[in-house]
């Protein structure tokens, strides 16, 4: 649904996305991180079709954004930071008139703005001025407008910036439930506890370059190396006896707790357990060594800087 290829976007002598690649499935959501001119939006605008790219190609739900704009401003729906609601107008004229703008029949328009308005929760203040709402419904007010059209996909910039932590989570709720109907879904965010609880794939972007994309495990993996686990223990216990099995490396050991690095955990593990079990090993906890996508995208970020400082 979202297919680039070395997309890229210069504006003078300045390059703000130099050869994007990405790829995103139906029902898919994909995070773009990055620091504020890392050239997100630059990429969201190439991929509504409102700006032009320099080089490349990419294409959104089967059209061409440079030969189809028009086809692929009426299947995406866009949701920016700073979304120009209409403080005077009531959700359902506000609905109305975004629907007039994508030139729907009355009939369809009647029943899609019904039907969104009840879905996000916003059916009773329906005739209530916009300017009377909470950021949280204005912000699903946002999201409603932005699938009027019933767009295939969803491109969302901060959909939860400068929100109180309520009003966050009834977004980011919606933002799953979205995903649940085959949506494919491109979000750009700073928020990266959300992005763990939302993001199929995550990329990380920096002066106009994707550093690494995939999946968390897979960043995980590729940033930091094998997984690690670590036994706990309710009391003192001798492990020197043990023998782990092939494919895991002993890291650290203490009295009453050790941490093992592990090629293939599903695999590995239930015969490690059965060991330490066999043992009667005072087992308080066994558990994968916590690694965020804070921590990721922190070594991603240090890494590209140390290499522009090299240079």
């Amino acid at each position: 649904m979202i297919e680039t290829n070395d997309l890229s976007k210069q504006f003078h002598d300045f390059v703000a996305v130099d050869g994007v690649n990405l790829s995103v499935g139906s029902g898919q959501i994909l995070a773009l991180l990055g620091q504020n001119g890392a050239g997100k939006t630059t990429t969201v605008r190439m991929l509504t079709a409102l700006l032009q790219p320099t080089r490349g190609s990419a294409r959104v739900a089967g059209y061409d954004v440079t030969k189809n704009g028009h086809d692929v401003r009426a299947s995406v729906g866009v949701l920016t930071e700073h979304h120009g609601l209409y403080m005077r107008m009531t959700a359902e004229e506000y609905m109305d008139f975004f629907g007039q703008v994508y030139n729907l029949d009355p009939s369809l328009r009647k029943t899609r703005i019904e039907n969104l308005l009840e879905y996000f929760g916003l059916a009773e203040a329906a005739k209530r001025r916009i300017g009377e709402y909470s950021k949280g419904m204005r912000q699903k007010l946002a999201l409603a407008r932005a699938m009027i059209h019933e767009p295939g996909v969803l491109l969302l910039d901060e959909p939860t910036s400068a929100m109180d932590p309520e009003s966050a989570r009834l977004v980011r709720d919606e933002i799953a439930r979205l995903k649940s109907t085959q949506r494919t879904i491109m979000l750009c965010s700073h928020n990266l506890t959300e992005v763990e609880l939302l993001a199929d794939k995550i990329a990380i972007i920096y002066r106009g370059r994707i550093l690494v994309q995939g999946s968390l495990d897979e960043l995980k993996r590729d940033v930091f190396g094998l997984p690690e686990y670590v036994a706990q223990f309710a009391a003192e216990w001798d492990a020197d006896g043990l023998a782990l099995p092939k494919g895991m490396e002993l890291l650290e050991k203490t009295a009453t707790r050790f941490k093992v690095r592990v090629e293939a955990p599903g695999e590995l593990n239930p015969i490690l357990l059965k060991r330490l079990a066999d043992a009667s090993a005072p087992l308080v906890s066994f558990q994968e060594e916590a690694r965020t996508l804070e921590q990721v995208y922190l070594k991603v970020m240090a890494s590209a800087r140390g290499k522009e400082h090299v240079q």
